[in-house]
């Protein structure tokens, strides 16, 4: 698994115009891609991550600082770029392996008390944020 983590000052997702997610002020976008092993360890360590990173300034966490979240799925973070000119996808989860694994992330971090937007699963998505830093940080699970 794999969770492109950024710190934005704000964020939203729409599909076909309309928005369905998305947070004004301080927060983390993630963007997350998922592989065929990942399985409830991968999840439960990304979790963790995502909470408790201390990306914000003063060095604290989205948990110390009830920051909103972002959490998009994006298969394209296990495209494989290395032969020929368009990306190979093979790496990236199925759809119905995908998902369920996607919805246990925000579902986990939810848990955890940090409050969750979503976009729509394997829909085609438009994602606005305003990198704050800038600051981006990829973690692998």
């Amino acid at each position: 698994m794999r969770a492109l983590i950024q710190r934005a000052e704000g964020a939203n997702v729409t599909v076909e115009g309309k928005q369905l997610g998305g947070f004004t002020g301080q927060g983390l976008m993630v963007l997350l891609g998922i592989t065929h092993e990942d399985g409830k360890e991968q999840i439960d360590k990304v979790v963790r991550k995502i909470a408790d990173l201390r990306i914000f300034e003063d060095e604290t966490s989205a948990s110390d600082n009830d920051a909103p979240i972002l959490l998009i799925s994006q298969f394209t973070l296990y495209g494989d770029t290395r032969k020929g000119r368009r990306p190979s996808w093979s790496k990236a989860a199925p759809g119905q392996v995908a998902e369920p694994i996607y919805e246990a992330v925000a579902a986990g971090l939810r848990e955890r008390g940090l409050h969750v937007e979503t976009g729509q699963f394997g829909a085609h998505m438009k994602v606005s944020f305003t990198n704050d830093g800038p600051y981006t940080v990829l973690v692998e699970a």
